[in-house]
């Protein structure tokens, strides 16, 4: 999948219902980001450990019940090293209780439109009936590096400490050590599961993910994900043809305050172009019919497509910079004594 406009670049059982083992937590990691977002916490947050998260076994850094981690230290254990316990204090610390909070994450995954996916735990060790896609991955992979950026700040770690070196920590994901451009994502392997990954990376302002599952070992995992990012990486590129809040042309508005207003581009936007085609990118602008005040600012007034050999490719919102207040009789009367003075000064 290309990150920027989520378009499928390839595919092969893409639906199919598998379990994903560990590559579960970049819903929770989801969540725990846009929690950082509301506010509700910071990553200086101190986050307990009950006796639950102690006790998880698999991938963990052996958190005692009696202590306490930021939650930026929390992210760093369960980005890097897939830390279980990390994952379930960080799910009871924001829903209350792991089953609040699997509760939002199926939630959060319908929201998404993740349609192939059930989960049951935060955690992703095997449990009957907790099952995804590749598609699904693929998504859920999309929203938190599209959205949340700052995430790339952990999943790039190689080797980093806890608890004054006394925690050492290796990356799960070895092509963030050998892949060009790597930028993440998170692994995932248990005996039922086999071994999965959603790899992500960026090369020349073109962001890739590739999703594999069921690989029969590590190696080839890592393997058939550099694959299908060298794929993506050697057929096409990215060309970035708009940034967000960037005025692309002023308008006139009728019935207006202030007749004139800045439209803006509402999203950052591209165009996927194979590297084989050497055909004109063109553009076509739709405004919509009969602009008046009042208008809202980000209220959406039109849009820009972008077309290849008449295919649609892409299309970016246009919308307004500022509010625009509806003209009134006391206004046009100020208007009109304003435009008197100024005449016969």
């Amino acid at each position: 999948m290309n990150k920027q406009l989520g378009k499928i670049l390839y595919e092969k059982n893409s639906h199919e219902k598998l379990r994903p083992a560990s590559v579960t937590k970049i819903m929770s990691i989801l969540l725990i980001m846009e929690a950082l977002d509301r506010g509700d916490i910071t990553l200086d947050t101190q986050i307990p450990c009950s006796e639950k998260a102690s006790s998880m076994g698999g991938s963990q850094i052996w958190l005692d019940s009696t202590e306490t981690l930021t939650v930026d230290e929390m992210l760093k254990a369960i980005c890097v090293v897939s830390a279980n316990d990390c994952t379930v204090a960080m799910a009871e610390y924001l829903a209350g209780s792991e089953e609040l909070f699997v509760q939002k994450m199926n939630e959060r995954a319908k929201e998404l439109g993740m349609n192939d996916t059930t989960f049951k735990n935060c955690h992703g060790i095997d449990e009957d009936g907790h099952v995804t896609s590749s598609y699904d991955i693929s998504l859920m992979s999309r929203e938190l590096l599209e959205n949340h950026p700052k995430i790339k700040d952990y999943t790039t770690i190689w080797m980093d400490s806890l608890r004054d070196g006394k925690s050492e920590l290796v990356n799960t994901n070895k092509l963030i050590r050998t892949y060009e451009g790597a930028t993440g994502l998170k692994t995932g392997s248990t005996s039922l599961a086999l071994y999965n990954l959603s790899a992500s990376a960026t090369r020349n302002d073109l962001s890739l993910i590739a999703v594999v599952l069921r690989a029969p070992t590590p190696k080839i995992r890592f393997a058939e994900a550099k694959l299908l990012l060298d794929y993506g990486f050697n057929t096409y590129n990215f060309k970035k043809i708009a940034t967000k809040g960037d005025v692309f042309q002023n308008i006139n508005v009728d019935k207006a305050v202030e007749s004139n207003l800045n439209l803006v581009f509402e999203n950052d936007s591209g165009v996927l172009i194979k590297k084989s085609d050497s055909s004109e990118i063109k553009e076509e602008l739709i405004l919509n019919e009969n602009i008046e005040a009042p208008i809202n600012k980000n209220d959406v007034l039109g849009k820009i497509n972008y077309y290849i050999d008449n295919e649609l490719i892409s299309s970016v919102n246009l919308i307004a910079e500022t509010q625009v207040q509806k003209i009134s009789v006391l206004n046009l009367f100020q208007k009109l004594v304003t435009s008197w003075f100024t005449l016969f000064r």
